[in-house]
């Protein structure tokens, strides 16, 4: 069992993002607990179903409830999450306990060679997307433009644009960057334009409450800004009941100790 503390193990999604998270949660574990870690890759309902937009799949915990069934049994210690996927409810027995530094919140862009913006895209342009917070945005900010569903993992969304299949792709910069592939991002959207997704940009360590060991060891591993502006988002998102079928954003900051937020709400 993974309750024995001669080793620690993580349960992840089998993506090449999740695991350069996951990764990078191994390595920090290993400095600070001195324990060999563990990587347990567990298949989401959300890896599986790549034919249906997500707003339509329904329910809530899509690329997390089946790693959350094995952190209830005790088979992973810990799960590591891209905040913004998380549900604001969590299982009983189950906590957020840690957000490293949060980096990049934006949405960023990738085209075909010759690059477009959101203002410069041509009338009609097609625009991917399977986020209807995105969606709603853009047709605020650019009604003359055709929304075009795509899933797949990371890679395969930003090749859909730089093909020529679609002009251009919104994706989360934070996680094109950690992929090492910041040279493709034709243009980034200042969250004053669009407003972020719920914890944007942070990574998520969920624990089992009553595992005194990891809640020492998140406490080690959280950064307190972050934690405070995506526990904010996060009640925002719970209070308006918003999930993958609701075009909801919030963006909270820390600024000159007074926490600053942007919130949306839209229809698609």
């Amino acid at each position: 069992m993974a309750a024995s503390r001669d080793r620690l193990v993580i349960g992840t999604r089998g993506s090449k993002l999740a695991l350069w998270q996951s990764n990078y949660i191994k390595g920090r574990l290993e400095e600070i607990t001195g324990l060999p870690v563990e990587l347990q890759i567990i298949k989401t309902t959300g890896d599986k179903i790549l034919d249906v937009p997500l707003a339509k799949v329904g329910g809530k915990g899509l690329f997390t409830k089946e790693i959350e069934v094995e952190l209830i049994a005790g088979t992973v210690d810990l799960a590591v999450h891209s905040m913004k996927d998380v549900p604001t409810e969590l299982p009983e027995g189950l906590a957020i306990r840690a957000t490293p530094t949060r980096v990049d919140p934006r949405d960023a862009l990738v085209s075909a060679p010759g690059g477009y913006d959101l203002v410069t895209l041509p009338h009609g342009a097609k625009v991917g997307t399977s986020s209807l917070r995105r969606v709603a945005q853009v047709r605020a900010l650019r009604p003359d433009v055709e929304i075009v569903d795509v899933r797949g993992n990371l890679d395969t969304r930003m090749r859909k644009a730089e093909s020529g299949e679609v002009d251009v792709v919104i994706l989360a910069a934070a996680g094109i960057t950690r992929m090492g592939w910041a040279e493709r991002i034709s243009g980034y959207i200042p969250t004053a334009q669009m407003v972020s997704a719920v914890g944007q940009g942070a990574i998520g360590i969920e624990i089992r409450e009553d595992d005194e060991f990891m809640q020492d060891v998140c406490a080690k591993l959280s950064d307190p800004d972050t934690f405070t502006c995506v526990t904010a988002e996060r009640v925002v998102m719970r209070r308006l009941e918003g999930g993958c079928q609701v075009p909801i954003g919030a963006y909270a900051r820390i600024e000159d100790g007074v926490l600053v937020m942007d919130g949306m709400v839209g229809s698609v």
